[in-house]
């Protein structure tokens, strides 16, 4: 029997794989000990030995060199939740470990998250709300670009942003996007028509981030790509906050109150106490809420055994990540 072990956040276990799915997987996979964290593995990482499958969530222990060593039967890691650059390694990919991550299932949750973000974004609504809060009467209206042959800016064409423009085509609306990994044929599949960032910027009523946290995409939308932003367009950011330059955002939002800031992600993750970004009116700040949370994140745990099934019978996992694709995620 294949021997196997969970290793997680310990608040983790029951929301990602609550008992029925480990019901489950105890008929095909013998567990080694009881779901350890991070911290216990790396104080004790000869419980690897004999692994040969690893389920896991949030809280995954990095797998280097010095916990490879330990671990010479791990063949496959089954992630129930969505990034997995924390925890992968070159040393890990060298040796032809697998990796299924649920990035998928967490992605649609942010699409979706995304979308009613947006529709909101096209009626004008975070501005109308705040104005009739304030003066308590329907004080300006402005025009709002609305439904109908309005502008949608999606910033990069990855797993989630992909999501967002295929959950947008309903709609009689222009969906453009920024992606310099990928050439028009394949924005076509999405019914989106690509243009330069700056040109998205300009363009578009609502602008969509759904750019990965990367070294070379850190700092990337800068003030000067908010100040070209139309009148009372819509900024949203789901994806991750050192990929915008806080500062000339904030500055930016304090010139231009007629632009709104839809903020799930911030850097620093939640923002200092004493951040512009709590009391600037024209942003809406949630706590990284848009991913799966509470009962959605058991569907991440049973894409994860459906996966591990898949791999047991030797058939194609359908969320498998490989190392050059994991350089595309969020």
């Amino acid at each position: 029997m294949v021997k196997g072990i969970f290793i997680l956040h310990a608040n983790q276990v029951d929301n990602v794989y609550p008992q029925e799915l480990r019901e489950i997987l105890s008929h095909r996979v013998s567990f080694i000990a009881p779901p350890q964290t991070a911290q216990e593995i790396e104080d004790n990482p000869s419980l690897l030995n004999e692994v040969d499958v690893i389920f896991s969530s949030w809280g995954m222990v990095k797998l280097d060199e010095h916990i490879l060593a330990h671990a010479p039967k791990l063949k496959a890691v089954f992630y129930g939740a969505g990034s997995i650059r924390y925890f992968t390694t070159p040393a890990m990919w060298q040796r032809g470990i697998r990796v299924s991550s649920a990035y998928h299932v967490n992605g649609e949750f942010v699409a979706n998250f995304t979308l009613a973000q947006i529709l909101l974004s096209l009626k004008g609504y975070w501005s109308f709300t705040r104005q009739y809060r304030e003066h308590r009467q329907t004080w300006q209206r402005f025009p709002v670009a609305g439904m109908y042959h309005s502008t949608v800016g999606i910033i990069s064409l990855g797993a989630i942003g992909v999501q967002v423009a295929r959950l947008l085509q309903p709609f009689d609306i222009n969906v453009i996007a920024y992606d310099p990994f990928w050439h028009q044929d394949h924005a076509d599949r999405f019914g989106t028509t690509l243009v330069p960032l700056d040109t998205l910027f300009a363009t578009a009523d609502v602008v969509s981030l759904h750019t990965p946290w990367l070294p070379e995409t850190e700092g990337m939308i800068t003030g000067s790509h908010m100040r070209k932003m139309k009148p009372h367009a819509v900024f949203i950011n789901t994806a991750r906050g050192a990929v915008v330059r806080e500062n000339e955002l904030i500055a930016v939002l304090m010139e231009r109150p007629d632009l709104t800031a839809l903020l799930d992600v911030t850097y620093p993750e939640p923002p200092a106490a004493d951040s512009p970004l709590f009391d600037l009116p024209n942003v809406i700040l949630s706590p990284h809420i848009a991913g799966a949370m509470n009962g959605e994140i058991q569907k991440m745990g049973q894409l994860m055994v459906d996966e591990f099934l898949r791999w047991q019978n030797g058939d194609p996992m359908q969320y498998e990540i490989t190392e050059d694709s994991a350089s595309k995620l969020a």
